[in-house]
C-alpha cells in the first residue's frame, strides 16, 4: 500500500507544469524562511507516567490485573516496559483491545473496547522512543478492584464440585461442567457474575438444565465435568443468553430479571487453554437476585441455518436466514455464534418502509473472541420488519484458523470442529400479550430449524442415542408423535438396558393415546432402575387415569421416598388421596406442595378443590383466583369457579356476573366445542337472571351431547333447561357439578 501511495504522488508532481514546479518551490523557500524567524517546536516525547499510563488503565488493565485470566499485568511500568514494542503491535493492528464490530454499522454497545487513532500513535512513538518513564509524579491514581466479585458479594455463589486440571500443553479443551444450584423456592436473578479462577479458561457458555439430564452426563465420566455436546435440556432462560469472555461484565437489572427454579443446574461450557503450568480449573458463579419477579420480559430470537455443509476448499461459502417481526419490539442486545472457518458476519433489520438498519457487522470474526453485545441504547423495530443474518466461511488452506489442515468437508454441529452460524438477538415487546404471539410464532421457526439439525446430524452417528432422543423431543414438540416413537424405539434397540429409552418411549406413547403399551415402558424402566423418579410419577398417572388409585398411590409415596421435596409428586399423591375421600391428608400434601413451589397452578387448584369438597368454600375461592392468576387460560378451572360462584347453595358465596365472565372465557377457549363449558355458562346466565341468554347456553350444550351420543348428559342438561325455560336458576344441592359428556 505505502508503494502505491508513494506513486501516486509521484505521477501528481511530474505531470505539474514548469510554472506550478516555479511556485512550488517559492513556497518552500517562504516557508523555510518563516520557520527561521518562528520555529515550531518538536512534539514531545510520551512517558509512561504521563502518557501511557491513562491508557492503559483505561483500556487494558480491567483484564490485565492482578487476580485475573489475564497471562500478565499492567499496573506498573516494570509490568509494562518489557511489553512496550508487543503492546505498540497488537495496538496497531487492533488486535487489542479485544473488540470485533466494525464501527459505522448499527448503534454503539456498552463497554466498546478499542483506542482512538491518536492513542494508537501515541503508544507507537512512546515504544520507539525507548519506552521512557518519566516524571513519576506525573502518574494518574492506579485502579483498583474489589477483590473477585466487580458486582459486590453475591447472594449466592455456585462452583464447580471439583477442580479440572488443564495439562501445561497440548490442544484445547472443550468440556461441560454441571453446578447443582442450592435453592428450594423460585427467585428472580438480576445479574450473574462468572470467576474463571484460572487464566486456563478462555470463555464459557452458561446454561440452565431444570432437569437430571445434565447431571446424569455428568455422574458417568469419573473425571470432573464431561466431554461432548450440551443435552438439549440444557437452556438459556426464556429471552435471555449467559457467556463469559474476559472482561466480560453483564449489567444488573431488576427489570430484566430471569426467573430460577429450585431443583435447577448451571452447566458450564468451557474453553480451556494450556498456559504453560499445570492449571486447576475450579470456576465460580455469583448469583445477584432481584426481590421481585421482573416488570418486562424478553424473547430470544435466534436467526441462523442447521444444514450447513462447506465442501474442502469452499473459500465464500455462505449462510443466510431471515424473519418477520409480528410485533412491535426494543432491541437490547445481539450474541453471534460460529467457529473457527467462519468471516465475516452481518446482521441486519428491514424496517416496513424499506429502509435497513445494521445491527452488527463483523469483518473479520474471530471465534477466540466471541462475545454478547449490548446497545447503550435499545432501540425500537416496528411489526413488519425483517431480520437478516449473512454469515460467510473459508474453509480453504488459506484460512489460518481452518483446524483442519489439509481441510476436510464440515457440516453443522456443536463440536469446534464442526461449524455453526447462528445470531441470537435480544428483544423485549411491547406487553405481555405481545410476548405470546412472538414466542408462539417464532418457536415453530426454531423447532424446524432444529428438526432439520438434528437429522443432518444423525445420517453421519445414527447410533448416537441422545440424538435420537433429542430429534423425538423435537417432532413431539412439532406434533410429529408417530416419528416422535420410532426415534425413541430406534433409542432402545441399541440400549435396551437402559431405563431411561423405555421411559422416554412410555412419554410418546402416552401423548398417541397407546396406554396400555406406555404403562408396560415404565414398568420395564422401573424394573431396571426402581428409583427412577419420573417412570414412577408417570406410572401413577396412567394409574390414576384407569382408576387403580391404591396401586398408584404406592409410586407417588414411593416418590416422596426418595424426593421427599418433590412437588409434583406431592400434589399428585394429594389428587389421588382427594379421589379416596380423604381429603384432610390430601390437603396436608397438596399445601407442602405449594410451599415448596408457591408458583404451582396445579397445586392451587388441587387445593381450591378440596376446600370445597371439605366445605371450606371462602377459602377455596382464594386458592381458585390465585390458581388462575399463574395459569389464566385454563378451561378446568374456569369452569369449576364458575361453577361454585353460580350454583352454590349459599348464596352469599354466588357471583353470577364474576361467573359469566369465567365460563365465557372457558367457552371461548374450547371454541363452543364443550359441552361442559356451555352447561356452566348456562347456569351462570340463569343465576344472574338472563334466561334467555340460559337457554341458549344450554340447547348448544344439548346439541353437542346429542352429536356425540352422551345420553345421560342430555337428560341432565334438559332437566336444567326447562328451569331456566320456566325463569328459575339452578342451586347444586347435591354437589353433582356440571355435566360431563364422557370423553
Amino acid at each position: 500500500m505505502n508503494g502505491y501511495g508513494s506513486l501516486r504522488r509521484l505521477r501528481s508532481l511530474h505531470c505539474c507544469s514548469r510554472m506550478r514546479a516555479d511556485i512550488l518551490i517559492a513556497l518552500v523557500a517562504a516557508s523555510s524562511l518563516t520557520a527561521t524567524a518562528s520555529a515550531a517546536p518538536p512534539p514531545e516525547t510520551p512517558t509512561f507516567s504521563r502518557d501511557i499510563a491513562p491508557i492503559v488503565f483505561r483500556h487494558c488493565a480491567t483484564c490485565h490485573h492482578p487476580g485475573t485470566n489475564a497471562a500478565f499485568s499492567l499496573l506498573t511500568y516494570e509490568d509494562v516496559r518489557p511489553r512496550a514494542r508487543l503492546i505498540a503491535t497488537v495496538t496497531r493492528n487492533r488486535y487489542m483491545p479485544p473488540w470485533k464490530p466494525e464501527p459505522g454499522y448499527g448503534d454503539e454497545f456498552l463497554a466498546k473496547r478499542g483506542l482512538t487513532d491518536s492513542e494508537i500513535v501515541t503508544i507507537e512513538r512512546w515504544s520507539e522512543a525507548g519506552a521512557p518513564q518519566g516524571d513519576r509524579t506525573d502518574l494518574p491514581p492506579t485502579p483498583k478492584w474489589t477483590d473477585g466479585w466487580r458486582l459486590g458479594t453475591p447472594d449466592l455463589v455456585i462452583r464447580m464440585p471439583e477442580p479440572y486440571e488443564v495439562p501445561a500443553a497440548g490442544p484445547d479443551v472443550f468440556r461441560l461442567f454441571v453446578l447443582p444450584i442450592p435453592t428450594d423456592a423460585v427467585r428472580y436473578v438480576k445479574a450473574i457474575e462468572f470467576l474463571p479462577s484460572s487464566r486456563a479458561v478462555h470463555h464459557a457458555n452458561i446454561r440452565l438444565d431444570e432437569t437430571r439430564t445434565s447431571r446424569a452426563l455428568d455422574e458417568r465420566d469419573p473425571a470432573p465435568g464431561y466431554d461432548g455436546l450440551l443435552a438439549r435440556t440444557a437452556q438459556y432462560p426464556e429471552g435471555y443468553f449467559f457467556g463469559w469472555t474476559p472482561g466480560q461484565l453483564p449489567p444488573a437489572s431488576g427489570d430484566l430479571a430471569w426467573r430460577l427454579n429450585a431443583g435447577t443446574d448451571m452447566v458450564l461450557q468451557l474453553h480451556l487453554r494450556p498456559t504453560g503450568n499445570l492449571e486447576q480449573v475450579q470456576a465460580a458463579i455469583g448469583l445477584y437476585f432481584a426481590p421481585d419477579a421482573p416488570r418486562r420480559m424478553p424473547a430470544m430470537l435466534r436467526l441462523g441455518k442447521q444444514n450447513i455443509d462447506i465442501a474442502p476448499g469452499e473459500r465464500n461459502y455462505a449462510v443466510t436466514d431471515s424473519y418477520v417481526l409480528p410485533v412491535d419490539v426494543d432491541v437490547h442486545a445481539v450474541q453471534p455464534h460460529a467457529h473457527y472457518r467462519a468471516r465475516e458476519v452481518s446482521g441486519t433489520a428491514t424496517l416496513p418502509d424499506g429502509t435497513t438498519k445494521w445491527l452488527l457487522y463483523i469483518r473479520d470474526w474471530d471465534f477466540d473472541w466471541q462475545d454478547t453485545y449490548r446497545y447503550a441504547r435499545p432501540f425500537t423495530l416496528p411489526k413488519g420488519t425483517t431480520l437478516q443474518m449473512r454469515y460467510t466461511y473459508d474453509n480453504s488452506a488459506a484460512n489460518r484458523r481452518n483446524p483442519q489442515l489439509p481441510p476436510q468437508r464440515v457440516h453443522w454441529g456443536q463440536n469446534s470442529s464442526d461449524e455453526m452460524g447462528d445470531l441470537w438477538i435480544q428483544v423485549v415487546p411491547r406487553s405481555r400479550s405481545d410476548l405470546d404471539v412472538l414466542v408462539r410464532d417464532f418457536r415453530q421457526k426454531v423447532f424446524r430449524e432444529d428438526i432439520l439439525g438434528y437429522e443432518t446430524v444423525l445420517q453421519r452417528t445414527p447410533d448416537d442415542v441422545g440424538l435420537h432422543d433429542d430429534l423425538a423431543l423435537l417432532y413431539l414438540e412439532v406434533g410429529r408423535v408417530d416419528d416422535a416413537i420410532a426415534q425413541f424405539s430406534a433409542s432402545r434397540r441399541i440400549t435396551p438396558d437402559k431405563a431411561a429409552v423405555h421411559f422416554n418411549l412410555g412419554t410418546a406413547l402416552t401423548t398417541a393415546g397407546r396406554i396400555d403399551e406406555a404403562i408396560v415402558c415404565f414398568r420395564r424402566a422401573l424394573q431396571l432402575q426402581p428409583d427412577y423418579v419420573p417412570a414412577h410419577n408417570n406410572l401413577g398417572s396412567l394409574l390414576v387415569a384407569g382408576g387403580h388409585l391404591q396401586e398408584a398411590e404406592t409410586h407417588f409415596r414411593r416418590v416422596l421416598e426418595i424426593e421427599p421435596a418433590n412437588a409434583q409428586a406431592l400434589n399428585n399423591l394429594g389428587s389421588v388421596l382427594l379421589r379416596l375421600d380423604r381429603g384432610d391428608e390430601a390437603l396436608t400434601f397438596l399445601r407442602r406442595a405449594l410451599e415448596i413451589d408457591p408458583n404451582y397452578a396445579d397445586a392451587e387448584y388441587n387445593v381450591a378443590h378440596a376446600l370445597v369438597t371439605e366445605a371450606h368454600l371462602r377459602d377455596a375461592i382464594a386458592h381458585y383466583q390465585r390458581a388462575l392468576t399463574l395459569k389464566p387460560d385454563w378451561p378446568p378451572v374456569l369452569n369449576e369457579f364458575a361453577w361454585l360462584l353460580s350454583v352454590n347453595p349459599d348464596a352469599s358465596i354466588r357471583k353470577p356476573s364474576q361467573a359469566v365472565a369465567f365460563a365465557e372465557r372457558a367457552v371461548a377457549l374450547t371454541q363452543r366445542q364443550d359441552s361442559r363449558s356451555l352447561d356452566v355458562l348456562a347456569a351462570a346466565w340463569a343465576a344472574g337472571g338472563q334466561f334467555d341468554q340460559a337457554v341458549t347456553a344450554a340447547q348448544a350444550a344439548i346439541d353437542l351431547l346429542t352429536a356425540r351420543g352422551a345420553r345421560p348428559g342430555v337428560a341432565i342438561v334438559a332437566g336444567r333447561l326447562a328451569l331456566y325455560r320456566q325463569r328459575q336458576s339452578f342451586v347444586d344441592t347435591n354437589a353433582s357439578g356440571p355435566v360431563d359428556d364422557g370423553r
